[in-house]
């Protein structure tokens, strides 16, 4: 496994886990981090056997957003420089977004600013209940950019997006779910049992299953019904030559055996030897 300065990755069996390391700064993403990221995400694209990709923080925090000295003062005068390194954080950013492993983000503290964007960009989100997340860009005189304010209007409704973007308030890992940034939240002593039930309710999956419901899902946000329909059927198809028709040959054939119940139990292939 390669080590990274910022961050360390781990990949055991099918979960890559992501953990941001600069606690001191609050997790907060300077250029070698943005570059420790996309290397990271690099090395697991490689594995093909990852199901599941968490995303998590050193310490009381998830992430503090850009480190504001390092990404942006000190580079100012270098246009080059500066500008590599928003684009680096750009491109890890889009990268994470379309990864077709699941994603999970455990959100242990402090999420502010492209941490905020980090964890939206995730498909799931388990928050601990004393988290803060916030967007206080416009408390310097600007506003949530580089993605985070797509983050905030694809998560959130339009009223809470914008009173949380205008006014730069906070809010706790709590109101998240209710605001639509987060799926759950659990107290901060119950955060790491909660993510790795997750974990391993998704890593029990069909890793073709998983990556093509994600796949449809995007498309469907995309698209018209008609189309949708179109897109949803060819997926089901693909799906069923590269699993072999293992969803009708095992899954279906099961059921019928009332070997197992959907929406209670997953099938098993165990069962059919």
């Amino acid at each position: 496994m390669t080590s990274f300065t910022h961050v360390e990755l781990t990949i055991k069996d099918a979960v890559a886990t992501i953990q941001l390391n600069r606690p001191e700064k609050k997790n907060a993403l300077n250029p070698e981090m943005h570059q420790n990221i996309h290397d990271a995400l690099t090395e697991i694209e490689h594995d093909r056997g990852v199901k599941v990709i968490v995303v998590t923080g050193t310490g009381d925090a998830f992430c503090g957003g850009m480190d504001l000295e390092k990404c942006f003062l000190e580079p100012f005068d270098e246009p080059e420089a500066f500008d590599a390194s928003n684009q680096l954080a750009v491109s890890w950013s889009r990268r994470l977004k379309k990864f077709p492993a699941a994603t999970v983000a455990k959100v242990n503290g402090w999420c502010f600013g492209h941490g905020f964007q980090l964890a939206g960009l995730c498909d799931i989100v388990v928050t601990a209940e004393e988290a803060v997340f916030g967007m206080s860009e416009i408390n310097f005189g600007i506003f949530p950019g580089g993605g985070t304010m797509w983050v905030a209007a694809h998560n959130m409704g339009r009223k809470q997006a914008l009173y949380y973007a205008l006014t730069g308030e906070s809010f706790t890992g709590l109101q998240a779910v209710s605001l639509g940034m987060a799926t759950r939240a659990v107290p901060k002593a119950e955060l790491d049992a909660e993510v790795d039930a997750i974990v391993a309710s998704l890593a029990g999956k069909n890793v073709h299953a998983l990556r093509t419901t994600k796949h449809v899902y995007e498309s469907a946000v995309e698209l018209d019904f008609p189309k949708s329909i179109d897109v949803e059927l060819a997926k089901l198809y693909e799906l069923s030559y590269l699993t072999e028709n293992e969803w009708i040959r095992k899954a279906l054939e099961q059921f019928k055996r009332r070997a197992y119940r959907p929406g209670l139990q997953s099938y098993t292939i165990d069962e059919e030897r």
